[in-house]
């Protein structure tokens, strides 16, 4: 049951106000007064806490969409891989908050692409400003299954000094309903909106909507350098009410439309726990509303906060279709990687609608699977079509894919050939070649795609693992981490333990401490097993 709801007050004459009253029928605004404010309070935990305690998570209300493992694919039936990349990391941080509190995470909970791509990776830095990521490929022997190779797929953005960083047009969104107010929510909301503010300057703007049994504006656009105010509006904030969802995105995107700059980063950064439940709360008509506002270049941000009612679903749902980001708040040091430490890359989009597309030589490999991606997948005439949209690369931003692939001559094969359909390759194939992958991505101010194209050749293939760079090996072992928490039924008999290894001797520089926080959190994960 939800705590008595905190009185609201008016805001303060300085600040112009808006109330958006939701209801089946439409949206109403009166600028009278915001929802969720309350005068200056003290802070509800100590300042120099690093991290947020929370009861042990309650899965009762959190929602995740079903996911079915990618199956494995016959080459001669289904020649070709399309799928969309992602830079979300959500799952990760949410996987972390279940296993920390001594549960093993919900199967649909994890997603094993966001798991390796809440890590960075050291792949070359492209040099060419005609082209704003590289692409870096290896193959080698898969650590759980000797008779099956792992192709490695990396791309790696530009990276920008903070100088170089375009100004910040933002809009904080942020829910301030009853389902806010505990310690892991609007608190950690708060603390971590004051971090990102303490790195913008006075060529950045930000403005503050929040949004409960109604939609308001608490902070008119103030500039990136006027930081106590923009800490007075947000310590203002205090949760109550039903939570009009619909109504405050809607107010956001206003406001962000009102003070568009084309030469600056135009964004929408929510902060909720997802739990809408008054006015458009149907998960097709709020992604659809943000899908008609990306193409005004106003992007949006989700960053997830919460346990016992977190949408998992529809934070990544409106995240995809935003042309943003999402993650996951468990913790400040979470906060601070994504809003400090990666704030260029979650900010800066240097390529949009990147696409991979990967056909296998039948002559050289018999089946293949995807992993991870499930809910990336893209039709094969999706991959040329402009109008299909695909995820964003940030500045600086690593982007890792590994497929499973089984040769025609190791061995490896799953799939009994069919009785009735021949698998014969015409002798003129080209052996040499394992595979052909193809890239597209749009410029930032561009509608049109661009092509990237490479062959993957045979004598690439290293025949050991412990050949391979530590990117390889660290991927790998996140893979089968993630694999395993999903039930692992294509993993033989391979453990946590093997994989909590392969991550270890493969940690290479550690700046921050997340991959050596990646084998703690998994030998923990192996003791809950």
């Amino acid at each position: 049951m939800l705590r008595k709801m905190h009185r609201l007050s008016y805001v303060a004459a300085s600040l112009a106000v808006l109330v958006a009253c939701e209801n089946e029928a439409g949206l109403m605004t009166d600028r009278s007064r915001a929802p969720g404010l309350v005068e200056p309070t003290v802070a509800r935990f100590a300042a120099t806490t690093d991290k947020v305690s929370y009861e042990q998570p309650v899965q009762d209300r959190e929602s995740y969409a079903p996911i079915e493992s990618n199956p494995i694919q016959r080459v001669t039936e289904s020649p070709v891989s399309t799928f969309s990349i992602d830079v979300d990391t959500a799952a990760y941080a949410n996987v972390r908050r279940f296993i920390e509190a001594g549960q093993m995470p919900p199967r649909d909970a994890v997603r094993v692409e966001e798991l390796i791509n809440y890590f960075s990776y050291d792949y070359p830095i492209p040099t060419d400003p005609e082209r704003p990521f590289s692409v870096t490929t290896e193959l080698a022997p898969t650590p759980w299954n000797p008779r099956t190779h792992l192709l490695h797929v990396g791309l790696k953005g530009y990276e920008l000094e903070r100088a170089e960083r375009a100004p910040a047009n933002l809009v904080f969104l942020v829910d301030v309903s009853g389902s806010m107010q505990s310690q892991d929510k609007l608190p950690l909301v708060k603390r971590s909106l004051q971090l990102l503010t303490r790195e913008l300057g006075p060529d950045d703007r930000v403005a503050i909507a929040v949004y409960a049994g109604a939609a308001g504006v608490v902070l008119e656009p103030t500039a990136g350098d006027d930081k106590r105010t923009i800490k007075a509006a947000l310590d203002k904030l205090e949760a109550g009410g039903s939570t009009a969802g619909g109504a405050g995105i809607r107010l956001a995107y206003a406001l962000a439309e009102e003070n568009f700059d084309p030469e600056a980063i135009n964004r929408v950064i929510l902060a909720t726990d997802g739990d809408f439940n008054v006015g458009v709360t149907n998960p097709q008509r709020l992604q659809d509303l943000i899908a008609k506002k990306r193409d005004s270049g106003i992007a949006l941000s989700v960053l997830g906060f919460g346990t016992g009612n977190y949408n998992d679903d529809l934070m990544e749902r409106l995240s995809n279709h935003g042309n943003g980001n999402a993650a996951y708040i468990d913790n400040l040091n979470e906060a601070r990687k994504v809003l400090v430490d990666e704030l260029n890359s979650t900010l800066m989009i240097i390529a949009k609608d990147v696409k991979i597309q990967i056909e296998f030589n039948p002559a050289v490999v018999a089946e293949y699977r995807l992993i991870g991606y499930e809910n990336r997948l893209l039709r094969r005439q999706d991959f040329t079509d402009d109008r299909v949209d695909a995820g964003d690369i940030g500045a600086g931003h690593s982007v890792t894919a590994l497929y499973e692939i089984a040769f025609t001559d190791g061995g490896g094969t799953q799939i009994p050939d069919l009785r009735y359909q021949t698998t014969t390759v015409p002798a003129d194939t080209n052996s040499d070649e394992i595979a052909f992958l193809k890239l597209r991505y749009k410029a930032p101010e561009s509608n049109t795609s661009r092509p990237i194209e490479q062959a993957i050749m045979r004598d690439e293939v290293l025949e050991s693992i412990d050949a391979t760079s530590k990117n390889f090996r660290f991927a790998a072992a996140v893979a089968a981490f993630g694999q395993l928490l999903r039930g692992g039924a294509l993993m033989s008999d391979y453990e946590l333990a093997d994989a909590i290894q392969l991550a270890r001797d493969a940690r290479g520089e550690d700046g921050f401490g997340y991959r050596s926080d990646f084998v703690q959190l998994a030998r923990l994960a192996e003791s809950l097993r």
